[in-house]
């Protein structure tokens, strides 16, 4: 409901819905009423899956259906007007960077990997793209001399991770431009971001979707590409040769 029409039927003016929200730490009831919505939609997260078992039958066929249609139409709600603009604006920010990292933990961790890969194609003379975080105890040290000019995408979905939070927020001091992707608008990310893409992570099997997140990523370099002067398909085919020459893909024995 409209925040007027909750005030309404609780007999309160609209004012006192708007200090409730406040009063929970939120920017307003719209933030309110988008973390009410989410906790409906998560309660019938899987529920297809379990059904299928509950009722003795093979729910293969009628998940995997469910599961590939959600995730295509979470996927295509990307190039929405509102989604592009985000996308575009934190590419903008990524094409005039001095350097790159990407920060994630747990299940953010593959993403923000998969964003260090491509973009390292890009990357040329003086400019580095790093992958920051828990493996080997060298997340701060990866930051350590970031600053300005640089950029920091940070990846977190709920239940947010401390050490994301916490290295995004230290960074953002260092005076590194934060891109966030994640899940919610009340998301910790956003308050550091300067810009945030906003991703659904609800899923119908029993897991949470990530697949969202890693075409937010492709996206962004596929835009940051457009914007930036090193010629892309060259930069990848080079890479490619080098790495051929390097023993390091599989060739048929013959």
């Amino acid at each position: 409901m409209s925040m007027r029409e909750q005030a309404h039927q609780t007999g309160v003016l609209h004012s006192t819905m708007m200090r409730l929200a406040r009063w929970l730490g939120l920017e307003g009831y719209e933030d309110m009423r988008s973390l009410y919505a989410r906790a409906l939609r998560e309660t019938i997260a899987g529920e297809p899956a379990r059904q299928g078992i509950e009722q003795g039958g093979d729910p293969g066929y009628s998940t995997a259906g469910v599961v590939a249609d959600t995730l295509a139409a979470q996927i295509s709600s990307l190039g929405e007007y509102g989604n592009a603009t985000q996308l575009i604006a934190a590419a903008n920010l990524l094409a005039q960077s001095r350097n790159l990292f990407g920060l994630g933990s747990r299940s953010g961790f593959p993403v923000a990997n998969h964003f260090v890969h491509i973009m390292s194609f890009l990357a040329g003379g003086d400019r580095k793209v790093t992958l920051v975080g828990e493996m080997g105890g060298h997340g701060l040290d990866a930051l350590q001399d970031a600053g300005r000019g640089d950029v920091l995408l940070a990846v977190g979905m709920s239940p947010y991770e401390r050490t994301t939070i916490d290295m995004a927020r230290q960074s953002a001091r260092q005076g590194v431009r934060v891109v966030a992707i994640t899940d919610s608008s009340v998301s910790p990310l956003v308050r550091i971001a300067q810009e945030t893409i906003i991703v659904p992570s609800n899923s119908q099997s029993f897991f949470r979707s990530m697949a969202p997140a890693f075409a937010a990523v492709e996206i962004l370099a596929a835009l940051t590409a457009l914007r930036s002067e090193t010629n892309a398909a060259e930069r990848v085919k080079q890479l490619d040769e080098q790495l051929a020459a390097f023993g390091i893909y599989w060739k048929p024995t013959r």
